[in-house]
């Protein structure tokens, strides 16, 4: 006897950074083509969108919240710490500014945020709890960004052993589309420096853990064109929008056919 799957359509939005915002112009072509996503799974930039849209803001009111941003520094700063280069302390503010919600169980689409538990080297995917927390815990990329503490559990950013929550929502829904807006840069130079090598470790390793979730999904959106955008690159917004906006338009085309 086959399972119940309480969702017609799934979308699991992979991390990123500053190229997730690709996730926006792939919402967007799903509304051009039709399609409204039940359930939504997100790691990392994923996390952000997924959090933002289901708590019940438009994709026009969540490019506005992030069009004055255009540096790294408008979002992260300085940690002055060991445990990491950066803080997300800015990031946090923000999202505790502009989602209508507290609660992850409070979202008016059904929101998976995934993470990994640091401590016991797990994947997570969180359906409630305090949402800005664990955002920024899906966000925490080891050694950049210091793990959050959620009742006394260290989690950092969902890509470090699965960075397309295909996993979270496959059981749960008849059809998932997976929004990819991590293939890898073959265009990247290293400056000698710890950011770029801890970053681009982290691009290595999340191409390589996104293969088995992107065999879970019936239908998958890349985004190529955005692979040569910094991870911090959030000057770019609209230009990678456009990008997963003109991908996704090309797979939802021959879906509804």
């Amino acid at each position: 006897m086959k399972r119940n799957k309480p969702y017609k359509i799934g979308l699991a939005l992979s991390g990123g950074g500053a190229r997730g915002f690709a996730h926006l112009g792939v919402i967007l072509a799903m509304q051009k083509f039709g399609y409204k996503p039940d359930i939504i799974s997100g790691v990392s930039a994923g996390s952000i969108v997924a959090s933002l849209y289901c708590s019940g803001l438009s994709v026009k009111e969540i490019l506005k919240t992030f069009s004055e941003i255009g540096r790294i520094t408008d979002f992260a700063e300085l940690s002055f710490s060991k445990q990491s280069i950066l803080k997300l302390d800015k990031l946090s503010r923000l999202l505790e500014e502009v989602l209508p919600i507290d609660y992850i169980e409070q979202a008016d689409t059904p929101l998976i945020i995934c993470a990994t538990d640091f401590d016991n080297g797990k994947s997570v995917g969180w359906t409630k709890g305090e949402i800005v927390p664990r955002i920024i815990a899906s966000c925490s990329i080891p050694i950049v960004f210091p793990p959050v503490n959620i009742n006394g559990v260290n989690y950092v950013d969902g890509g470090v052993l699965r960075n397309l929550p295909a996993w979270a929502i496959r059981s749960k829904c008849k059809k998932l589309i997976g929004s990819n807006c991590s293939p890898l840069s073959r265009s990247f130079k290293y400056h000698s420096n710890i950011k770029d090598a801890a970053t681009r470790s982290f691009q290595l390793m999340t191409r390589a853990n996104t293969l088995q979730d992107l065999m879970l999904c019936d239908h998958i959106i890349q985004s190529n064109n955005v692979a040569d955008y910094g991870t911090f690159d959030v000057a770019s917004m609209k230009e990678i929008v456009i990008s997963g906006y003109d991908s996704a338009s090309k797979v939802l085309e021959k879906i509804k056919k």
